[in-house]
């Protein structure tokens, strides 16, 4: 068994899930609600969970975790998490899950409305030690937020802004990668590369931060290496373990920042008409970001070629679609069903986002414009 003590404390192994009990006492969690989605809990892993726990443990479940967390979503979790008593939050499912569960943690302790916590709107010093605990268990390899210092939230007037503060990080991460075998082949893709690509911006963030820039390397290039074979097959015990240590690897380095992909991603995740995977986003948008930052990164290009054993003159915005097509994931925003007309909004929402000073390269609004068209496609 692995248990790194980095940011918070993290269980990794097959099978750590039946570790959960214990990790509850251990952060003073005796009546816990469970914050999940209909897809985990259809799929049986909250059976599983459950079956973990001791019949003598009062549990509450909310499992109404849309694709995209929603403000409205966290306040009909807070009301189940108030009306049962709870002191603190299991977060079991992809980041959506973990992210509202984070928000409910917030509001569960401190006054609302929630909005005056984002980050953009000055929140992170109102986010205080106060935050109900959470222990996070992910069933996808992609987001990372079990290590994460955020969660974002899309607000009612549509949005999709992020919460951050230390504070937010969960008590305990427990990361069993026997938990996502058996997830889609479209589904390991679209979270796959959601990894990849925090590995990749995090490690290139200007930010100064060797550790952080050295686990969003490896965890980068350890996507890079296993993704295919987790979509080839759901049963890979090896390449499931990998893909999860990949994500975790990406959130642990989130002290660096993100960059445009983020900024991009972010605001179009909050788009109403259309419901957009994050992690198929980020795939997407990821070749025209690299090639707007390819002269404002020193050797790191150079260096992320190393590490995914590609040629010294493969380009890697190129190698990233090759990638994206081997996968199955789309080519272009406009096959994802992004219009033109949302574009103008999205550019602003880019500009805005918390993601957009720790790109490499400064991007102005006509900057996200060029990158947005040519996501498009």
């Amino acid at each position: 068994m692995t248990v790194i003590t980095y940011l918070t404390t993290i269980i990794f192994e097959h099978g750590a899930v039946a570790q959960l009990a214990g990790e509850l006492e251990a952060v003073g969690i005796s009546r816990p609600l469970i914050v999940t989605d209909k897809g985990v809990a259809a799929a049986g892993i909250l059976g599983t969970v459950r079956a973990t726990l001791p019949n003598s443990l009062p549990v509450a479940v909310y499992d109404g975790t849309p694709s995209n967390p929603t403000e409205d979503a966290v306040e009909e979790a807070l009301k189940v998490y108030r009306a049962e008593g709870c002191d603190g939050l299991v977060a079991l499912g992809g980041g959506s899950s973990m992210d509202l569960a984070k928000a409910v943690g917030v509001l569960a302790t401190h006054d609302g409305p929630l909005v005056q916590y984002a980050a953009i709107e000055g929140g992170v010093p109102r986010i205080t030690d106060r935050v109900a605990p959470v222990i996070a268990v992910p069933t996808t390899s992609g987001t990372g937020s079990e290590v994460g210092r955020g969660s974002m939230i899309t607000f009612r007037d549509r949005r999709k802004m992020g919460l951050i503060s230390p504070n937010l990080i969960p008590r305990r991460a427990i990361c069993d990668p026997d938990l996502t075998l058996g997830l889609p082949a479209g589904l390991t893709a679209a979270t796959g590369m959601d990894a990849f690509t925090h590995g990749v911006e995090t490690f290139l963030s200007p930010k100064v931060n060797p550790p952080a820039e050295a686990i969003g390397l490896d965890g980068a290039a350890r996507a890079w290496n296993w993704i295919e074979r987790a979509v080839a097959d759901g049963a890979d015990r090896e390449a499931r373990w990998n893909m999860m240590m990949a994500s975790t690897e990406g959130a642990m380095a989130f002290q660096k920042g993100l960059g445009a992909v983020h900024s991009m991603s972010h605001p179009l995740g909050g788009i109403e008409d259309v419901t957009l995977h994050h992690g198929t986003l980020n795939a997407v948008i990821l070749p025209a970001v690299l090639r707007f930052n390819e002269a404002h990164v020193g050797d790191k290009y150079a260096r992320m070629r190393a590490a995914f054993g590609l040629p010294d003159d493969a380009d890697l915005a190129e190698e990233v679609e090759t990638l994206n097509a081997k996968l199955g994931l789309p080519a272009s925003l406009r096959e994802m069903g992004v219009t033109d007309d949302v574009l103008p909004a999205m550019v602003e929402g880019a500009v805005a986002d918390h993601s957009t000073p720790s790109n490499p390269r400064p991007a102005s609004a006509a900057d996200f414009e060029a990158m947005f068209e040519a996501a498009m496609g």
